[in-house]
């Protein structure tokens, strides 16, 4: 076993020979959104992140699934998992089975096997010192979908939501095979802070972040934010960050902004500085949402991350 779940990371990794391994994870939650098809994707998306986050490419998946009969139809069903099925086949992984069982709510996703390079892999352990921290997606997808389900977003953010939710992070992958990089994470659940705080304790480091230059994904966040469309998971998220980050003057809002709970979110990788331009080149070229430069790694005795603006 070169990475289990000691660190943190986004998936396990067990070496088979000297240069090959097989990278493993699980991931699966309740519909945020109301289209099943656009849920399926969302979902398969999501899981299949975790497998680029460490470098890796995925083979095969299984579909995992509770539904409660009563109350949905075959055809939904079917088009949660035809999204699914779309989804991985466009990352070229197989859905190869699964299991399916009665639930009294909804829930799906895929149990993922990928394959990776032991000397090209990517753990959330490895950062270094003066990296530059990199954000592949902007924030806000926790906020947006709150307010999708409360009526309160316009039909361009339901749109930007969907399409940001669904775009597959291949890029970890390619990053990763041209040994351009050697940390990253995927910003899903815990959120941009919750994530990093774990890089930082696996790496034994502490993080800079300029929070004018961390990304949203609409203009349209702050005023949702003031509605207090506002996840619970991101409240929780905010109330662990306050452990850790050294807010300086940092406003509420973007304090809110960090620590959203992210569904298939982008990668925040760790850049030695003098391979930024390739690596930028690389994800201009893979046409990636954003490469906004938000911060660095830093010295530190112990887990922290300080705020500047």
């Amino acid at each position: 076993m070169l990475v289990g779940s000691a660190s943190a990371d986004d998936a396990g990794v067990y070496r088979l020979t000297s240069d090959r391994a097989l990278v493993q994870t699980v991931d699966f939650f309740t519909p945020i959104v109301d289209d099943p098809y656009c849920y399926g994707q969302i979902a398969a998306a999501n899981a299949i992140s975790d497998i680029y986050a460490m470098g890796g490419r995925p083979l095969t998946a299984l579909n995992i699934m509770g539904i409660p009969t009563d109350l949905v139809s075959n055809k939904v069903i079917a088009e949660i998992l035809r999204g699914g099925s779309a989804k991985a086949k466009e990352a070229r992984c197989a859905i190869i089975g699964g299991h399916t069982i009665r639930n009294p709510e909804p829930v799906y996703g895929l149990a993922v096997t990928g394959i990776v390079s032991p000397r090209r892999m990517l753990t959330n352990a490895r950062a270094r010192t003066g990296d530059l921290l990199v954000l592949t997606k902007p924030l806000g997808t926790g906020i947006a979908t709150t307010g999708i389900k409360r009526g309160l977003t316009s039909p361009e953010l339901v749109k930007k939501s969907i399409a940001l939710m669904c775009r597959l992070n291949i890029v970890g992958a390619i990053l990763a095979e041209l040994g351009l990089i050697r940390a990253a994470v995927d910003v899903t659940g815990f959120g941009l802070l919750g994530h990093l705080a774990s890089m930082c304790r696996a790496s034994g480091v502490g993080a800079q972040i300029v929070a004018a230059r961390v990304p949203l994904i609409s203009s349209e966040i702050p005023a949702l934010i003031a509605q207090d469309c506002v996840p619970g998971g991101t409240r929780q998220n905010l109330e662990t960050a306050n452990a850790i980050v050294e807010w300086d003057n940092t406003p509420e809002p973007q304090r809110i902004l960090l620590a959203d709970a992210q569904t298939s979110g982008g990668l925040l990788l760790c850049v030695p500085p003098k391979r930024l331009p390739q690596v930028e080149g690389v994800l201009k070229k893979k046409g990636t949402v954003c490469a906004a430069v938000i911060g660095k790694i830093i010295r530190s005795s112990r887990p922290r991350i300080c705020m500047t603006n």
